[in-house]
């Protein structure tokens, strides 16, 4: 099932409620093998608690959000007509936000899937990664980057295999210019799935980009160790002008040499 893109379409295929709902409520449902997608530009999410917890639209719920292996053991004794329960409403809550976010409600949709994470027993946890993806994808479109990177972690840490995440994560890191990590995850997709332009495309881009990139850094702090050195030598009356660097081409390493008259070699 190929995933839907973000403008004007919900984050998650809506038809999987009707299986949320007559799947079985003891234990983790079957992961299966996940969703095949090329855009993953619509995911969002936040972690749950156990009690359900009515948020305002905007607020900050990862406060009072629980780790997922607490709520393992707070809900070890629960009975498992109410796990089902709880997980029912938290698939009215999930539909909800899809509805919100296909009309733009990108606030109202964060917030729906916040509190369907709070209902949704962490037992299910292929369920509670749709949720963190989901919830994700309402923080991408409101440019909570590094929140909607958290959800997306946090999906991928429920579902290894949620390539839908792993993307979304992908796109984020490049947004927010961490390209290695961003590297990481595409490699990671194509070992899961060749299929995926998008990461293919990436890995064949990123390499140079990130090249370039560590080349103007370090340009960028050779300078600034130029300007450090010149303020130490001045009362000397030298600079880093009397001080030649060298590289060696057949080791790589470096020498430096000392010149009494550095103008006199130009």
């Amino acid at each position: 099932m190929g995933e839907k893109s973000e403008n004007g379409r919900v984050p998650e295929d809506l038809s999987q409620s009707k299986l949320l709902r007559d799947a079985e409520a003891r234990g983790q449902e079957d992961q299966g093998e996940e969703e095949r997608f090329h855009d993953c530009s619509a995911s969002f999410e936040e972690e749950p608690g156990v009690d359900r917890v009515e948020n305002k639209p905007g607020d900050d719920v990862n406060s009072s959000e629980l780790d997922e292996d607490y709520l393992i053991e707070l809900e070890k004794d629960m009975p498992d007509e109410e796990k089902q329960k709880r997980r029912e409403e938290s698939t009215r809550l999930k539909e909800e936000g899809n509805e919100q976010f296909k009309k733009g409600d990108y606030i109202d949709a964060e917030s729906s899937y916040s509190q369907a994470l709070q209902m949704c027993p962490s037992c299910f946890q292929k369920d509670r990664s749709i949720l963190f993806s989901n919830r994700a994808a309402a923080r991408m479109k409101q440019d909570k980057k590094e929140m909607a990177i958290s959800d997306c972690s946090k999906a991928i840490q429920l579902n290894p295999t949620y390539i839908r995440a792993i993307l979304r994560r992908a796109e984020l890191y490049e947004k927010t210019d961490k390209l290695d990590e961003a590297l990481e995850d595409y490699k990671s997709i194509l070992e899961k799935d060749p299929s995926v332009h998008q990461a293919r495309e990436a890995c064949m881009r990123l390499p140079k980009q990130i090249e370039e990139r560590n080349e103007r850094l370090k340009e960028e702090m050779l300078g600034k160790l130029k300007d450090l050195g010149n303020l130490v030598l001045r009362p000397f009356g030298l600079s880093t002008e009397n001080f030649q660097i060298k590289q060696d081409s057949s080791t790589g390493s470096y020498s430096i040499n000392f010149v009494q008259n550095p103008n006199n070699n130009r």
